[in-house]
């Protein structure tokens, strides 16, 4: 059996719980450890794709079609592995679970109860995500904060579980904030104290403690949390805000944090090999000449985090080329067609990412059709596909009042209509089209060329398509089909072979992109972005797992 690491959060919540997994999940495997990464999320969703993303930040989608909490993309990410369904533990999930064994009879007739069974159903989904992962190492974090009612079950799974296994074979760590306090910010760490306290009354201790701060902790800081907290100097880990996410690794490293995990599980390792990651965070902080995009979402309020994937995906791209990202958010639903223009003058590029309803949509097509006849460089994601096909056939097919069947059922023209395995689907969790699908790439095309290759495999999450109807029209006014379904019927990349860079993708590239490995097309983009700025770049082949 693999051993655990059990990470939880105190004091507020994204405090950071999913950085520091992450980030000692890449220390272990620099060291020669095989990791898995599990998230259990306290909501009582089942999944998180019904989710607003204003509340719980972007949806993400594992190769398996799984829809999780975004933290599995750090995941993915920073350890350079793809997760499955297995990865992701709601309440909902556990709960639907139970009763559905409970329905079957296979608790013969006992009274089914939080404890044992809800907590046994924990367990049981913990180990079977270590087995399946055959990993050396399981990191499981809790979502939520230490003393929310919804994390209750899972800290007492949590607590039986090590009581069933020796002492090394499980190790907590607890992640809090250790904030600055009135206008010298002086350092409290007080709210840690009792952050500690909490997890205690649960039945749990912490092995090691990441303090969050604003600034680096002193020596007598650490001493002081240390004395109240019950842990060795050596355990309690300063971790102060960073420039880049991608500095957190290397700092906890220099404290010694992951040497500290592998000798409490007993682990016997070679020294860590991080010049990947060394020369990852040296590039991030060596880029040079500034390219301008241009974002148009829909959602404003969680800003980055309801794109995370998108904006790590363009920063991927963007070290490896050496430039750095200024990332212009113009937010579709405050703006009106007409003032795109003004609004996208002197970008270098323009990215229309994925979303649902038709709030700002309009707006969006008023982007796509200005990068067009600007020759600016464009990059459409899942909905930014929809957009361009029907300001094409608007603006260049004489197709008046072309649109989505999604936001128009009485258009005239449906250039983009539902697709044929949605028509009748009712239920709304779990029922797109989701997960990795095969793509066949045209020759002598622009997503040819950068892919290097003839079939890529993509994550998709939509239910609406390119309208089949309309591809022969749509197609002799110069809209190329690049990317195809292997049957030939569904449309999954779409370019303008006369424009600098125009191309959209019906699926979700950004989820396949790794900080070590960008994904091609947003290398592609992020290089005719530079080349628009004047920027001198190479064109480089990625080798992200596509």
């Amino acid at each position: 059996m693999a051993k655990f690491i059990f990470i939880t959060g105190g004091v507020v919540s994204s405090i950071g719980k999913g950085i520091s997994a992450a980030s000692l999940g890449r220390l272990l495997k620099a060291r020669g450890v095989s990791v898995s990464v599990l998230k259990m999320d306290p909501y009582i969703n089942v999944d998180a794709g019904t989710m607003n993303p204003f509340q719980h930040g972007e949806v993400f989608v594992t190769t398996d079609g799984a829809e999780t909490d975004l933290d599995l993309g750090h995941y993915e990410r920073f350890l350079d592995i793809d997760l499955t369904q297995d990865a992701n533990i709601t309440t909902g999930r556990v709960y639907s679970n139970v009763i559905t064994a409970e329905r079957e009879g296979r608790y013969l007739g006992g009274t089914v109860q939080v404890i044992p069974h809800i907590t046994d159903e924990i367990k049981r989904l913990i180990k079977h995500a270590a087995e399946q992962s055959k990993a050396d190492v399981a990191l499981v974090e809790v979502g939520g904060t230490v003393g929310d009612i919804e994390s209750m079950p899972f800290l007492e799974a949590i607590r039986q579980f090590r009581r069933e296994l020796p002492p090394e074979d499980t190790l907590g760590v607890h992640v809090t904030l250790v904030p600055g306090v009135g206008p010298q910010e002086e350092v409290k760490t007080k709210p840690t104290q009792h952050s500690v306290r909490e997890l205690r009354n649960a039945g749990l201790h912490c092995d090691i403690l990441i303090a969050r701060t604003k600034y680096e902790l002193k020596r007598d800081q650490i001493d002081k949390i240390s004395l109240f907290c019950d842990l060795a100097e050596e355990a309690v880990i300063s971790a102060p805000d960073a420039a880049s996410i991608y500095d957190v690794p290397l700092g906890l490293e220099r404290q010694g944090m992951a040497d500290l995990v592998c000798r409490h599980l007993k682990l016997d390792v070679p020294p860590p090999d991080l010049s990947d990651w060394q020369g990852l965070v040296g590039r991030v902080h060596g880029v040079r000449d500034t390219v301008t995009v241009a974002m148009v979402p829909k959602y404003q309020e969680q800003g980055v985090d309801t794109y995370l994937s998108v904006v790590e995906a363009l920063t991927h791209a963007s070290v490896e080329l050496g430039v750095n990202l200024d990332l212009r958010w113009l937010y579709a639903r405050e703006l009106e067609p007409e003032q795109m223009p003004e609004a996208l003058a002197g970008v270098h590029g323009v990215l229309v990412p994925g979303g649902f309803g038709d709030a700002g949509v309009e707006s969006k097509i008023a982007s796509i059709g200005w990068a067009r006849e600007s020759r600016v460089p464009f990059f459409g994601l899942c909905l930014g596909l929809q957009c361009a096909v029907i300001e094409y056939g608007r603006h260049v097919c004489g197709l008046d009042g072309a649109h989505s069947t999604e936001f128009n059922k009485q258009s005239p023209h449906p250039v983009i209509a539902l697709l044929e395995e949605q028509k009748g689907v009712r239920d709304l969790g779990g029922t797109m089209r989701l997960g990795a699908c095969e793509c066949y790439l045209a020759p002598d095309t622009l997503a040819r060329r950068l892919y290097g290759k003839d079939v890529v495999w993509e994550r998709h999450r939509h239910r609406y398509e390119v309208n089949n109807s309309y591809r022969s029209r749509l197609g002799e006014m110069g809209l190329r089909f690049s990317g195809m379904s292997p049957n030939g019927q569904l449309v999954e990349i779409i370019e303008l072979p006369d424009h600098p860079f125009f191309l959209a993708t019906q699926f979700h590239p950004e989820f396949k992109s790794r900080p070590t490995r960008p994904h091609p097309l947003f290398l592609g983009f992020i290089a005719a972005a530079a080349r628009h700025a004047g920027v001198e770049v190479e064109e480089l082949a990625s080798e992200a797992p596509v």
